[in-house]
């Protein structure tokens, strides 16, 4: 099990899911079912990702004043995350999600920031000492980007590795990507962020040395069904994942990448911690809602048994 620390900051939403045959077209209403409210946002995601597989993990993030927050905390200390860093906003709601997942398993997603919107500089500030007993710094995009620039940065500073999951999409400046040692995006990510439409694994390692140009040492494009393409210092390769069924791909990613950052405290290998992420991602397909899907280690240990 990991020994080395992990900080993640990132948001934290309250995912409210309605299971629909098909996404309801502008003007339309479609009938669903098994309505619920779930634990989710990518921050909060991928730090129980990384708790229950393993990791010695702290979370940085902003909850409202909310049942729903509070509920979170105490959900977040029985996964092993440390909620230290997280700050309960007053009068404000916790970050909401809207949820579409048609019967393909896809998702539509609609979200809104609420206490995700303070982690602002100055809030973060007081927590940066996180980073002083940490190794990892992983982060996303569903909170203010300028915390995002200035943590990287921090990390970047005191020789820490940074993760980087450019989730949602979005541009991002050149001098935040000079501070990520490792990006992980999808395909409409990938393009977004480089220009470059990833059809071929061609296209993918062109995509992988507009990164590294612009000073990212190890990058793992995420392709889906297509497994993870990645261009590092031991070359670039497309590691395959597994096939599954899927019911519901909403915190794939996710728990993708609290996987790969677990595995890679481990020491193991970028092939071996992006095998050991797939299997974790696979198994968080086949069950419905965000952290309510994601593996512990056993079970991730016991589907490559089966494998």
């Amino acid at each position: 099990m990991a020994t080395k620390k992990l900080v993640v900051l990132g948001s934290v939403n309250a995912d409210h899911i309605l299971q629909v045959e098909s996404f309801p077209r502008p003007g339309e209403t479609v009938s669903g079912h098994g309505y619920r409210v779930v634990p989710g946002g990518k921050g909060a995601n991928q730090a129980v990702a990384a708790g229950r597989l393993g990791a010695d993990v702290s979370l940085i993030a902003c909850v409202g004043d909310d049942d729903f927050g509070k509920r979170m905390i105490n959900a977040f200390v029985k996964d092993g995350v440390q909620t230290g860093a997280v700050t309960t906003i007053p009068n404000t709601p916790t970050g909401i999600a809207i949820i579409y997942v048609d019967a393909n398993g896809e998702n539509s997603i609609g979200i809104s920031a609420e206490a995700n919107a303070h982690l602002l500089p100055e809030l973060v500030e007081p927590h940066l000492s996180l980073l002083n007993s940490a190794h990892t710094l992983l982060m996303q995009l569903e909170t203010p980007l300028i915390t995002v620039e200035i943590m990287a940065k921090a990390a970047h500073l005191a020789n820490k590795v940074v993760i980087l999951n450019p989730a949602p999409a979005r541009p991002l400046p050149d001098s935040l990507l000079a501070n990520v040692t490792i990006i992980t995006p999808n395909e409409t990510e990938t393009e977004i962020l480089t220009g470059i439409t990833v059809k071929t694994e061609e296209d993918a390692h062109k995509a992988a040395n507009v990164f590294h140009a612009k000073g990212v040492d190890k990058v793992v494009i995420t392709l889906g069904a297509g497994g993870a393409f990645v261009s590092d210092e031991s070359g670039t390769r497309i590691i395959t994942g597994f096939t599954v069924s899927p019911t519901d791909t909403t915190a794939a990613g996710d728990v993708f990448n609290g996987a790969l950052a677990t595995a890679l405290l481990e020491n193991k290998t970028m092939n071996d911690a992006v095998l050991f992420a797939h299997a974790a991602a696979a198994i968080s397909v086949t069950r419905l809602g965000a952290q309510p899907s994601i593996p512990t280690r056993k079970e991730v240990e016991d589907f490559f048994v089966k494998e």
